[in-house]
């Protein structure tokens, strides 16, 4: 999570090391931090103790190690606290929250130190005994009706060195204001942690728990059809066991795994990150698909709450934009569920494909803020949300009965995509076909994005608050229609860091928007990129659109590059 400023100064740095390697539970970061009092390490320290990480809407997220900026024993014990003395307000004593991890450097600790600390504060805690997916955990919040907040110990789709917490609350979402507020200053109310009290005795989750997830998944009503070969990679994740038994209880055949990638590795030694969206994590799932002569490949990330598609097209696999999924599966969800007080939703950055699905579907659309902790409350009261998305490879799937899981949930998707690619062999398609017929019916939404990776998160502020200030009156020989401020809100929509720009129509006609922010979760800014085309009927008219649709967004790319000053 973004860092903020701490206590101590430059001259205090010692001091606030030496205050807490004295309570630091742990061997491995108090030799850290002695090695670095020892080399009298000011620049070390100063990244350490110089700031601290801010639990927010998406918990905690950071680098390994020790010091209040980095995750560690003493974050996690503070952060427990700090969230069992916010549930106390509400809860009684013996209120019960769930537990779990994923395979990642220091994560089973961080979960054992969890349940410590909340059962020493009164709570029961149910913690999952191994890694399990964050869907599974996620599901078990919502869906049991015996817990009143949940942890998920994880950094998702970030590098190796990191690690992170999340916390639900009792409808199985992620939090959202002023929760995330209150729980933070809560946690800011922890004194030392060798002074917390710790329980013990709390209770095991088990395989149950993970066959009622199976059978909410694999029973979602999207098609009969079973027909595909699937070619499937968990990127060193804990996704595999999983959505391998979801497969099997849905009634396809088992997925070939890739190998190398198959067992948890925290380590992650195959990719230079361990998220499908980057360049080369898929290198060896796309070259499996090719050499077993595959109809899908699917990838989830680490946790397994996303999920990323690839195709065989005339020339070669194609990975398929999360867009391009989050659009299929839109449609695929409006044709197994009935009643015009449907929803689906997505966000702010994600094409805005889906409301114009949603208008020809005759059902409600909505659009939030980015993240699913936001997508959760997208919408008005009487809205029954069935499908949301997030373009960042995140979608949650349901049916009449409801979403099995009030999160991203990579496996549902896939089971989701995997029945629709069936259902369209069975006709003699294929997934690019349905996306040139969605095209034809909507105009060609093409999406693309352009992100910039900083040492330094100022640059970020810095390029921001540039075009925040003097913003272009055209991008890339598109004239800017509109412009928001999204730090004042815009549609209705809570306040967030980030600037929308609508463009209006170009040399090829349609329209564009460029959305720009910086990320949540790591030192990056991003933006979302997205040019809609009219598209007539025939098969050669498409191929020449998708082509101007490109070149409108390697333009707009460039532009944006030049106007940021990052790339």
């Amino acid at each position: 999570m973004d860092a903020a400023p701490d206590v101590p100064a430059q001259d205090g740095l010692r001091e606030a090391a030496a205050a807490w390697l004295a309570q630091d539970p742990d061997p491995e970061t108090r030799a850290e931090l002695r090695a670095l009092l020892d080399a009298d390490d000011g620049p070390a320290l100063a990244g350490r103790f110089g700031a601290r990480l801010e639990f927010g809407t998406a918990g905690l997220r950071g680098e390994l190690g020790a010091g209040p900026n980095r995750m560690n024993r003493v974050t996690v014990m503070r952060a427990a606290a700090g969230l069992a003395a916010r549930i106390r307000q509400d809860h009684p004593a013996g209120a019960a929250v769930a537990i779990g991890y994923d395979a990642r450097h220091g994560s089973r600790r961080f979960a054992l130190d969890t349940a410590a600390v909340l059962t020493g504060a009164g709570l029961a805690a149910r913690l999952f005994p191994r890694p399990v997916p964050t869907p599974v955990l996620a599901h078990y919040v919502g869906a049991s009706g015996a817990v009143v907040a949940g942890v998920m110990v994880t950094a998702s789709h970030n590098p190796p060195r990191d690690n992170g917490y999340k916390v639900y609350w009792g409808d199985g979402a992620q939090i959202v204001p002023p929760l995330d507020a209150e729980i933070s200053a809560a946690i800011d109310a922890v004194g030392r942690v060798d002074g917390l009290p710790l329980g013990t005795g709390w209770d095991l989750l088990g395989d149950a728990e993970i066959d009622r997830y199976l059978d909410a998944v694999a029973g979602l009503r999207l098609g009969a059809a079973r027909d595909v070969s699937v070619a499937y990679t968990p990127l060193h994740g804990v996704g595999r066991d999983v959505l391998l038994r979801a497969f099997g209880r849905a009634g396809f055949r088992a997925p070939a795994v890739v190998p190398e990638q198959a067992e948890p590795d925290p380590d992650f030694p195959t990719v230079a990150f361990p998220n499908p969206e980057e360049p080369g994590a898929m290198d060896l799932v796309l070259g499996l698909a090719e050499a077993a002569g595959a109809d899908l490949v699917i990838a989830n990330d680490p946790d397994a709450d996303r999920c990323a598609v690839a195709v065989p097209g005339p020339d070669g696999w194609r990975t398929l934009t999360g867009d391009e999924v989050g659009g299929l599966l839109a449609e695929q969800v409006l044709a197994h569920t009935a009643g015009d007080d449907r929803l689906i939703a997505s966000t702010i950055v994600s094409s805005s494909l889906p409301a114009a699905i949603a208008r020809a579907h005759g059902v409600r659309f909505a659009e939030s803020l980015t993240g699913f902790k936001w997508i959760m409350k997208a919408g008005r009261p009487g809205d029954r949300l069935v499908f949301g998305y997030e373009e960042a490879l995140g979608y949650s799937v349901g049916d009449d009965r409801g979403l099995p899981v009030r999160d991203k949930d990579g496996v549902g998707a896939a089971l989701a995509i995997a029945a629709l690619a069936a259902t369209a062999a069975r006709d003699g398609r294929t997934l690019g076909d349905l996306l040139d017929d969605q095209a034809r019916r909507y105009g060609l939404h093409a999406t693309s994005q352009l992100s910039f990776r900083v040492a330094d998160p100022a640059l970020i502020t810095g390029a921001v608050a540039r075009l925040r200030a003097d913003p272009p009156a055209e991008i890339a020989g598109r004239t800017v229609a509109s412009f928001d401020d999204l730090a004042e809100g815009a549609g209705g929509l809570p306040p967030t860091d980030g600037l929308r720009f609508r463009l209006a129509a170009g040399p090829s006609g349609g329209t564009a928007r460029v959305v720009i922010r910086p990320s949540g979760t790591e030192p990056k800014l991003k933006c979302y990129l997205e040019v809609v085309l009219p598209v007539g009927d025939g098969d050669g008219d498409i191929a020449a659109v998708r082509a101007r649709g490109a070149a409108e967004l390697d333009a707009l790319r460039t532009a944006l590059s030049a106007a940021l000053g990052l790339g």
